[in-house]
C-alpha cells in the first residue's frame, strides 16, 4: 500500500502537467490563429484545476500507471473550446492547433528527459531517487500522449491533422469518422491493436532520446 501511495504522488505532477499542458497549447494555438474562444473562457492556463477532468485526468492514468504491463498509457482533459470557423484559415489553421498540443508534450517530453540526466549524475540519495523516477514517468507519459495524440483518427490531433492535409471532398467524409472515433479508439486499445501500432513509434523516438541524452540502454 505504501508503495503505491509513492507511486501516485510520485506520478501526479508529471501526469497532470502532461494532460493539462496539452489541452492549454491547444487553446494558445487557437487564440493565435484567430479563435479567442478558449481564451474567453479561461483556458490559456497552466492551471491544472482549469482543464481536469477527475476521471480521465486522474482516476484513468494511475490505474493504468499501476497496473501497467508496458501498454498504452490513456487518459485525458476537458476538450478546450476551439471553434474552427473563427481561424483565419479553417483548414489550414486546424494544423497548427491540433500539432500544438503534440509540441507540447514533446517539450515537456525533452524537459524530463535533462532532469533525468542531472538526476542520473547526481549521488544516490532521498531526493535523486524519487527525482529519477519522476522524470522517468514524464518521459513516458508524455511520450505515450505525444504518439497517442499523433494517431490519424478523428478526434485526436492527428486526425485533425490529417483533415486539414486533405482534399477538401476527402477532408470532409474523413471527419465524418468523428463520431465514431473514441468507440473506434477504446476498441483499438483493449484489444491490444492499438500498442502493436504505437509502440514501433514510440520505440525509435525512446531510441533518439536514448542517443540525444546519451542515456545506458
Amino acid at each position: 500500500m505504501q508503495e503505491m501511495i509513492q507511486t501516485v504522488a510520485i506520478a501526479a505532477l508529471p501526469v497532470i502537467l502532461a494532460i493539462t499542458l496539452h489541452e492549454a497549447a491547444h487553446g494558445y494555438a487557437a487564440r493565435y490563429f484567430g479563435d479567442p474562444t478558449a481564451w474567453q473562457e479561461g483556458r490559456i492556463t497552466a492551471n491544472p484545476l482549469k482543464h481536469i477532468d477527475p476521471v480521465g485526468t486522474i482516476l484513468v492514468p494511475i490505474i493504468i500507471l499501476l497496473l501497467s504491463t508496458g501498454g498504452i498509457l490513456f487518459g485525458w482533459a476537458k476538450p478546450v473550446p476551439v471553434n474552427f470557423g473563427r481561424l483565419r484559415h479553417p483548414k489550414q489553421d486546424m494544423l497548427w492547433v491540433a500539432a500544438a498540443g503534440p509540441a507540447a508534450n514533446l517539450a515537456m517530453l525533452l524537459f524530463w528527459a535533462t532532469l533525468m540526466k542531472l538526476a542520473v549524475t547526481l549521488p544516490t540519495n532521498f531526493f535523486s531517487v524519487p527525482m529519477a523516477r519522476m522524470a522517468e514517468i514524464g518521459i513516458l507519459v508524455n511520450l505515450a500522449l505525444m504518439v497517442l495524440n499523433l494517431f490519424p483518427l478523428p478526434p485526436l490531433d492527428g486526425g485533425r491533422i490529417a483533415v486539414s492535409l486533405l482534399p477538401p471532398q476527402a477532408a470532409w467524409r474523413f471527419a465524418q469518422l468523428e463520431r465514431f472515433g473514441f468507440p473506434i479508439l477504446l476498441l483499438l486499445l483493449f484489444t491490444g491493436i492499438l500498442g502493436k501500432l504505437l509502440m514501433p513509434v514510440m520505440s525509435a523516438v525512446m531510441g533518439m532520446i536514448f542517443f540525444l541524452f546519451q542515456f545506458s540502454a
